[in-house]
């Protein structure tokens, strides 16, 4: 009786054995839209929560029921919205509704692109490679440090006075 036995020297050899290449996963994986061929994804940065539906439509993005240019009035935060769909090359070609609660600007504006990005992924799985490798898709899971008792903030000692 023989005994054979192959061995994989890395986890390339793995996927070219099993014929799954990571763009032949996301291209097998079904995309997931409600009746209105809308696709939802939950976004989070800091202390903010959005839910996004993106569906097609010419490039309009609204949050809180107001126009992004409203509630996003820094330009740096409409460029956080805009990224995935550049590195998507899908500008102009999707509108997002969101709601956002919790935390201030800056952590929504990155909650929602956190939604963005995974809401094209399920609308457009073949994205994911792309998405993936831009950053898109890690929670940033950075949060404001708890108040520590005895302290004046998180780690700041109360002013020292001599007399």
């Amino acid at each position: 009786m023989t005994d054979e036995t192959q061995t994989l020297s890395d986890l390339g050899q793995l996927a070219e054995a099993t014929g799954m290449t990571p763009e032949a996963e996301a291209a097998s994986v079904e995309p997931q839209r409600d009746a209105f061929g809308r696709s939802y994804a939950t976004g989070k940065r800091k202390d903010a929560v959005a839910r996004v539906w993106i569906k097609p439509g010419s490039g309009k993005i609204t949050v809180n029921g107001r126009d992004q240019a409203v509630y996003f009035a820094r330009p740096v935060l409409r460029m956080i919205l805009a990224q995935p769909f550049l590195q998507a090359d899908r500008t102009d070609q999707f509108d997002v509704i969101c709601t956002v609660k919790g935390g201030g600007l800056s952590g929504q504006a990155g909650a929602v692109r956190h939604g963005i990005s995974k809401a094209l992924i399920r609308y457009e799985p073949g994205l994911r490679p792309v998405m993936k490798s831009g950053g898109f898709l890690t929670r940033d899971s950075r949060v404001v440090e708890r108040k520590k008792y005895g302290k004046a903030k998180a780690r700041r000692s109360f002013q020292f006075s001599k007399r």
